[in-house]
């Protein structure tokens, strides 16, 4: 949301949560943007109802675009469908390695020199689709996951405005960058 300001292609209209307690929701608030909790409990066992809710939410601010960020949530088919090219996320691996969680110990213990995050077009396959971005960092040889995790949060807080700005101006060529 900082970064959608001035001459920005995109405006941020509505957050969705499913976190109640979410740290988002007053980042919202001092932002001005509609904010909404969808609790994906009551809808154990029932994706496509959770996503029908989801959509539902989503129609009366006319969103053309979704931009996930700590969703951890798997969506159906029938929702990234829908959302085909409109629909962003941002994963703290370098993609395709290490989809979905504990990225950072899995990279460690693999003994590989360099982790990082993808930001990348979603699909129905979990951490897929076209990669838009990439930033890698160096893990040092005293790395933990956590510190890994920290250094790795950085760069997707430079990467995802970067890409997202843009994705919104119709640019989808991948930022691929090292530190």
């Amino acid at each position: 949301m900082e970064s959608m300001q001035g001459d920005h292609p995109a405006m941020p209209a509505l957050i969705v949560t499913n976190q109640p307690n979410a740290g988002v929701i007053q980042q919202a608030e001092r932002f001005g943007v509609a904010c909404e909790v969808i609790d994906h409990k009551p809808y154990a066992g029932d994706r496509a109802a959770f996503e029908t809710e989801i959509q539902n939410c989503l129609i009366p601010y006319q969103i053309d675009m979704i931009c996930l960020a700590g969703f951890m949530r798997v969506l159906t088919a029938g929702f990234t469908d829908h959302w085909s090219g409109r629909m962003l996320n941002i994963h703290p691996s370098l993609l395709p390695k290490y989809k979905g969680l504990n990225t950072h110990a899995r990279a460690i213990e693999a003994g590989d020199q360099r982790a990082g995050c993808t930001v990348h077009e979603v699909t129905a396959e979990l951490d897929d689709g076209p990669i838009l971005g990439q930033i890698s960092v160096p893990i040092l040889s005293d790395d933990t996951p956590t510190e890994l995790a920290a250094r790795v949060l950085f760069q997707e807080h430079q990467l995802y405005p970067a890409v997202l700005k843009r994705f919104a101006m119709g640019d989808k060529t991948p930022i691929m960058r090292e530190t």
